[in-house]
C-alpha cells in the first residue's frame, strides 16, 4: 500500500520580501488587503473559520473556493484548506527572518497524479498571487 503523502504533488513558492514580519501577515490575513493580490473573500484569521473565495463563474466552475482556517500562529504560520471541483488541498503560509526582510513561503499541497490540470493551474495562478502580494506590500500597506 502507498503513502497517500507521497501520491501527491504540492506547489511552493517561496520569496523575500523587503518587509516586516507584521506588514506581511497583515496582507495575507485582512480581507480588504487579500481582496486586492488574491480575490475577494469573507476571511477571518480564526482557527475553525469557514470561508470562500469567489473567483468569476467560468464554464464547469461556478468560481467558489471553500476553505476552512486550520491554523493561525501569529507572525510565522497560517493555514487553510481549498476545496474546489473536488480536489480537497491544503494551503500553508510560513513567515521567517530573513536577510533584509520576511521570507515567505507558500505550501499548495493535495494534488493527486490525476489532478495534472489544477496542479498546474495552482503553479500558475500562485506565481500571479504572489506578484499581486509584491505589489501590494509595495504599496504601501503600513
Amino acid at each position: 500500500m502507498s503513502n497517500p503523502a507521497e501520491s501527491t504533488r504540492t506547489v511552493v513558492i517561496e520569496r523575500v520580501f523587503p518587509h516586516p514580519p507584521e506588514k506581511v501577515w497583515r496582507a495575507l490575513t485582512e480581507e480588504p488587503l487579500i481582496a486586492q493580490w488574491l480575490i475577494k473573500s469573507d476571511f477571518e484569521p480564526v482557527v475553525g473559520r469557514k470561508f470562500q473565495f469567489r473567483f468569476e463563474p467560468m464554464p464547469n466552475w461556478d468560481g467558489v473556493i471553500d476553505c476552512e482556517v486550520l491554523i493561525v500562529d501569529y507572525l510565522k504560520r497560517l493555514s487553510y484548506s481549498w476545496s474546489s471541483l473536488g480536489l480537497d488541498s491544503v494551503v500553508l503560509w510560513t513567515l521567517s527572518p530573513a536577510e533584509g526582510g520576511t521570507r515567505v513561503r507558500m505550501e499548495h499541497s493535495g494534488f493527486p497524479p490525476d489532478q495534472q490540470a489544477a496542479y498546474q493551474g495552482a503553479k500558475y495562478g500562485w506565481q500571479n498571487f504572489f506578484d499581486g502580494l509584491e505589489r501590494v506590500l509595495g504599496g504601501g500597506v503600513g
